[in-house]
């Protein structure tokens, strides 16, 4: 909780988003993609400087953002020590980062990083009336985001449900401002997570309060943004979201409590379809944790 913190003192104080004139080319957050020989995988850096020392954040393709203790710089070139045994081993050129993962000496994949878009936006948009993304009847619009697990989704009497643990699902059509409204049911033990622009995770959970920090529970943005008001745990009722999302602000109204009012959301989180954050994306609702979950009354207002 608190290197989360501190975390968010760094970057609002730093500025890091991009940092062109800054002495050291790793300052700034960055859009990471890892590509294997299986697979291609997002991933995020956040890297800001005090007093000569680099405070780096880490997002992993899953799991949670945590702080990189151990790494040497050496000029251009950066030597991250991860977790699991990984090592990164990055170049700055340009405002790109360039390297590889390696486990051992064994080289894991290629490493290629670009400054995360500022996102930035002028003024309060014009929306667009809602239109629902749900017709209740069945999945038109929505497809599932994995090949690998089986898809357990289903449409059933107005709602949209999550039969048991499986694939997550997506909306067909992709989006970059917006505002959300969906309600969802959560059982005890339930694990989900709605996803705006497939990047950022708004958390859905009833798991045990010890599993999770303040920050990994219901209506953070995952690992980053904790809602600045809890309120009480309802497990099996219906309850609503409202999210409005410009550029990478985010506003959270959970059943007419104004949980996160205009955050800044840091890069991306755990289970992201990709890091490439300046362009639109879906939304997508996790299925791959836990069965159970139902949704239902999701409608979108784009920005004009």
């Amino acid at each position: 909780m608190k290197l989360v913190a501190a975390l968010f003192v760094l970057f609002a104080s730093a500025g890091v988003t991009a940092a062109p004139n800054a002495a050291n080319p790793f300052v700034g957050r960055w859009d990471i993609t890892l590509t294997t020989a299986k697979e291609t995988l997002p991933d995020w850096l956040g890297v800001s400087e005090k007093a000569g020392k680099l405070e780096i954040w880490y997002q992993p393709p899953t799991a949670n953002v945590y702080l990189v203790k151990d790494y040497k710089l050496n000029g251009s070139h950066l030597t991250l020590r991860l977790e699991k045994g990984i090592t990164w081993e990055l170049d700055a050129v340009g405002d790109k980062l360039i390297g590889a993962q390696k486990r051992g000496s064994s080289v894991q994949g290629k490493v290629e990083g670009v400054r995360a878009a500022a996102l930035s936006r002028d003024g309060v948009p014009a929306w667009t009336a809602p239109e629902p993304l749900f017709n209740g009847r069945d999945l038109t619009g929505w497809e599932p985001t994995s090949r690998s697990s089986t898809s357990m989704w289903e449409a059933r009497d107005g709602e949209l449900i999550n039969r048991a643990k499986g694939a997550n699902l997506k909306t067909s059509r992709q989006f970059r401002d917006f505002k959300l409204h969906i309600e969802y049911n959560c059982p005890s033990g339930g694990n989900s997570g709605i996803y705006l622009r497939g990047r950022y995770e708004v958390q859905v959970e009833y798991e045990p309060l010890e599993k999770n920090p303040p920050e990994r529970r219901m209506g953070s943005i995952y690992g980053f943004l904790t809602p600045a008001v809890a309120l009480p745990r309802t497990p099996g009722a219906w309850e609503s979201y409202d999210i409005a999302l410009v550029g990478r602000t985010v506003t959270i109204v959970r059943d007419g409590a104004l949980i996160l009012d205009r955050k800044e959301i840091p890069g991306i989180t755990g289970g992201a379809l990709d890091s490439r954050e300046g362009d639109p994306g879906p939304l997508y609702i996790q299925g791959d944790h836990t069965g159970g979950l139902r949704f239902r009354n999701i409608a979108i207002a784009t920005a004009k």
